[in-house]
This record gives C-alpha cells, sequence and structure tokens, in this order.
C-alpha cells in the first residue's frame, strides 16, 4: 500500500456511521491499507478524495465484476500470496464451454448442467458460475448467448475471434455484463472502444508473460479499466510458473500491468474431461480467477467445488451460524432443549441429525464466535454459566414446560456449573458424537 491506514483516515469523511459494514471510519480505513476492504464500500467519500486514493487504497489484484445482480462474480482482489497470511478474498469463478458447432442436445445438456449441478453444504449452495459462449458468427454467437442468459442465471463470458461478432453479441445481453474474450495485440484499440462503450469487463489475451503485461498496460491507457489476463498458454508447466510469476509481481513488486485476475482455459488444455479437472484443481489453489471447463460432470465439479470452499473460507474467521432457537420438527412445550455451538459444521451435523430422525427440539445454538464445541469449551466461550445465561435470554424458557436440557457429552464436565445456573432445570448429558444422538434422544429423553 502506498498509505498508511493512518493517511487514509484523515481523508475520509469521519462519520463513523457505519454504512460501509465497518463500525468507525479509522477501522475502515485500517482494513482499506490492508487490502481488506475497497473504497467503494463508503458511500460519502468525497469524489476527488475517491479518486486520489483510488489507486492507494486498490489491492494490487484489481477486482473485476462479471455479470450483473446477486449472481454476479467477482474476481481478483487478492492482496496475499499464501492464505496463512492473511486470507484468499474472491473465489474463482467455474464455468463450462459452448461453442457455435455444438448441436442442441450438446447445448441444451451443458445448460442444465449448470442449473442442476448445485449442492448444498453447511448452509452454502455450492456452484459452478459462469457459462463460456464461443462463436465466430455474429448471428450464432447473440442466440446462443441469448438462450443461456434467458435459460440460467450464470454469468456470460462471450468468445470470438472478431470484434465484430462480439459486437453483435453483447448488444443482445449487454445488461447481463459479460466478460468479452479477447482482446490481442492485432485488435486492441477496437476491443477497447467496445469495453468502454458497452461498460463490460474485457481478457487481454497475449502471447506470453510480457506480451500479456504490454497489452494489459495498454488496453489501461485506453480506458479499459476491468481487465482479465490470459497469457495464451496451454501447457501445464508453463502456465502454472506464469500464474505464480503474475501473482508475484503484482503482490510483491506491485507491478500494475500484471494486477488483475486470470483466466485458465481447462477446456483447451486437453480433450479429457478428467485432465481437465486436474488442471482445473491445481489452478484453483494457484492462482487463477476464472477456469473454464469443456463440460460439467457431477463426480469432477463437487471435488473442485469443494476444493475451491476449502481455500476460499477465511482461516481467521470460523464459518459461524447466527445464534439463537432453531425449531426442528414442530417441537412443543414437553420438547426437550438441545444446545451446541454456533460453529456451521457442527450446527448443520447435529440439525440435520435430529431432523432425519424426526425428533421435536428446540436448539438452541450459542454464540462461540464460530468455534467449534471442543475449542469453544477450552476458549472459555462453551462454558455453564456463558449457556445458562444464554438459554434465559434466548426466550426458550417460555416455549417449554418440561425443562430439560440436553448438552455435548464432550463437554460433560461443565453440568455442573449450568445446574446452578438453570435452576429447576434438569441438566442432561448427551453423546459424544452428533451420529448417536437420535438413538439417545429416543432412550434418553423420550
Amino acid at each position: 500500500m502506498a498509505l498508511s491506514g493512518l493517511e487514509i483516515y484523515k481523508k475520509l469523511p469521519k462519520t463513523n456511521c457505519g454504512d460501509c459494514g465497518v463500525p468507525t471510519c479509522m477501522a475502515f480505513a485500517m482494513k482499506l491499507a490492508a487490502g481488506q476492504a475497497e473504497l467503494s464500500a463508503c458511500p460519502h467519500v468525497d469524489p476527488a478524495v475517491a479518486e486520489e486514493l483510488g489507486a492507494a487504497a486498490a489491492p494490487p489484484i484489481r477486482t473485476v465484476t462479471i455479470g450483473a445482480g446477486e449472481d454476479a462474480v467477482k474476481v481478483g482482489g487478492e492482496t496475499v500470496l499464501f492464505r496463512h497470511e492473511k486470507t484468499f478474498v474472491n473465489s474463482p469463478g467455474i464455468g463450462v464451454l459452448i461453442t457455435e458447432d455444438m448441436d442442441d442436445a450438446a447445448v441444451d445438456a451443458r445448460i442444465k448442467s449448470i442449473n442442476e449441478l448445485q449442492y448444498e453444504r453447511i448452509g452454502l449452495v455450492l456452484k459452478p458460475d459462469l457459462v463460456a459462449v464461443k462463436a465466430n458468427d455474429g448471428a450464432k454467437l447473440e442466440a446462443l448467448a441469448k438462450k443461456v442468459a434467458d435459460s440460467t442465471k450464470a454469468s456470460l463470458v462471450l468468445m470470438a475471434d472478431n470484434v465484430a461478432a462480439l459486437k453483435q453479441g453483447v448488444e443482445a445481453v449487454k445488461d447481463k455484463k459479460p466478460l468479452l474474450y479477447a482482446a490481442t495485440r492485432d485488435n486492441a484499440d477496437e476491443m477497447a472502444a467496445l469495453a468502454k462503450e458497452s461498460g463490460c469487463p474485457l481478457v487481454a489475451k497475449g502471447e506470453g508473460l510480457d506480451s500479456t503485461a504490454e497489452l494489459a498496460e495498454k488496453l489501461d491507457k485506453a480506458g479499459a479499466k476491468d481487465l482479465v489476463l490470459d497469457t495464451g498458454t496451454r501447457e501445464l508447466k508453463k502456465m502454472f510458473e506464469e500464474q505464480i510469476q503474475i501473482r508475484r509481481l503484482a503482490v510483491r513488486k506491485a507491478f500494475r500491468p500484471l494486477g488483475y485476475p486470470t483466466l485458465i482455459m481447462a477446456a483447451q488444455m486437453s480433450d479429457d474431461p478428467i485432465k481437465q479437472a486436474l488442471y482445473a484443481s491445481i489452478f484453483i489453489a494457484k492462482y487463477g480467477g476464472i477456469v473454464i471447463l469443456s463440460e460439467l460432470r457431477g463426480e469432477t465439479l463437487f471435488p473442485l467445488l469443494l476444493e475451491r470452499l476449502n481455500i476460499y473460507t477465511d482461516p481467521q474467521r470460523p464459518m459461524a451460524q447466527s445464534p439463537g432457537i432453531y425449531e426442528l420438527n414442530d417441537p412443543e412445550e414437553n420438547s426437550p432443549v438441545v444446545v451446541t455451538s454456533n460453529f456451521s459444521l457442527t450446527y448443520f451435523i447435529v440439525s440435520g441429525e435430529l431432523e432425519a430422525g424426526r425428533i421435536p427440539t428446540w436448539l438452541v445454538v450459542v454464540d462461540t464466535e464460530g468455534l467449534s464445541v471442543l475449542t469453544a469449551w477450552a476458549a472459555g466461550k462453551f462454558s455453564g454459566d456463558l449457556i445458562g445465561a444464554y438459554v434465559l435470554k434466548s426466550g426458550v424458557v417460555d416455549k417449554v414446560k418440561k425443562k430439560r436440557v440436553v448438552i455435548p457429552g464432550v463437554v460433560a464436565g461443565i453440568s455442573g456449573e449450568l445446574e446452578d445456573e438453570l435452576p429447576g432445570w434438569e441438566v442432561l448429558i448427551g453423546p459424544r458424537e452428533a451420529a448417536y444422538i437420535v438413538s439417545y434422544m429416543k432412550e434418553q429423553v423420550g
């Protein structure tokens, strides 16, 4: 960063309004300095100041948005080489390729896969994000783009070897803000003008690292700011080396011509879908911004989605469920109260077992700052006094007549303390593992 947090703070409105999602302007300034926030999050910053701070407050990898609305895909915005240094910010977009030479059945199969291959895991929906439509005939590109836009919520990548075809395709789906592929050394001026006119992001496709940097710099000067890089390489080893060089030069050396997210055309690296998935897994880890596959298969897509989730989950902020009372299977006044932590995985395992076992339950989720039960207990965030106080203020007391509370077996030692905090309640020690909670509830609780 060119400016410190204090230097940025001096230029902010200092209203402490919280509209940026951070309680104070000082805290927001520190996040800007650390590359953890974007200046656009502040709705009150003076336009002149925004322009002045723009470069200083921008992350070394520019954030680029593909698409519009809640399903838009954000890529880039990264500030570190390794996740453990801070965190990774915007997870890579995963997409499928549709070309003009495919028949209707093949096109429909890919559209079906983008719509149906979605998985719910710990409260999140894991799904592919993009459809890349490739055609050198303008009418075909327009028709395919419209069909995909009308049939899916996925963001679009429009691909053509000539500017005229891209213009026709863009005109049909301009409001979807597709990613345009691609500007090259030969058509840079025309493509920069099209990107500016349409307000769409643009791929800078070079012939190696040096030419890609030169092209990106030229496009930037021409006013095309939202760029995605494709070095043109399709050989695995060289591409891997280039991805690392791009990230190192952008993050460590602040080399702006390479400070953009990258696109990986795995579909052009192999005809084998299994190999494509393998290549995709490499570049999801280092450091692809977008990965395009020739087809989507559940057996290869699901592992890629899980890999992406694991890598792009902030290691410093556990995934947490909102604290509160959750009514499972229509509980009534004689149904038991079960307490657990608000670590997402814990919550979904416990609630899933109880729902599957059709056990009417008042599930009280205690705020443990996203820590699991045992970790929270060790950190003093899942103790008898804290649980007791939360149960009393949660309102569950007014919902039950038979006062029974079940605690996880791994923290059986807090039962006495919890009895002191909840006079008149029966504290039951549940199983150590959620897999046995249904049988326990049926046998011990009734």
